[in-house]
């Protein structure tokens, strides 16, 4: 995860397997911070995890359901960009009463 923190500042910005095993391993730390089953976060073509505790769907679309991309989601987890302000600029898609993820962040430092 750090070789892609790094990377964050280079002109190419991190590989894609780079990418995937920060996304993923990010991921995971979101689950342990917040788990539970009622906020999809979505993090294509790399992952998704149910977290955040309260009622659970079962089935179909969850009603709460955040989006974003791999770069992203990586400046979100280490406190590059706030929540608020990715949701803001369109980089996340967050639908749903409880799809605010701005008090999980950020997750590492």
């Amino acid at each position: 995860m750090n070789a892609a923190v790094a990377a964050l500042d280079t002109a190419d910005g991190p590989s894609k397997d780079l990418q995937r095993d920060a996304v993923r391993a990010l991921l995971a730390r979101l689950v342990e911070r917040a788990p539970g089953r009622t906020v999809e976060v979505r993090v294509p073509p790399y992952g998704a995890v149910q977290c955040i505790a309260g009622p659970r769907h079962t089935r179909g679309t969850p009603p709460n359901v955040v989006e974003t991309d791999p770069v992203t989601f990586i400046k979100l987890a280490v406190g590059r960009i706030s929540f608020d302000e990715a949701v803001a600029d369109g980089l996340v898609a967050a639908s749903g009463t409880r799809a605010d993820l701005g008090h999980l962040m950020p997750l590492a430092a």
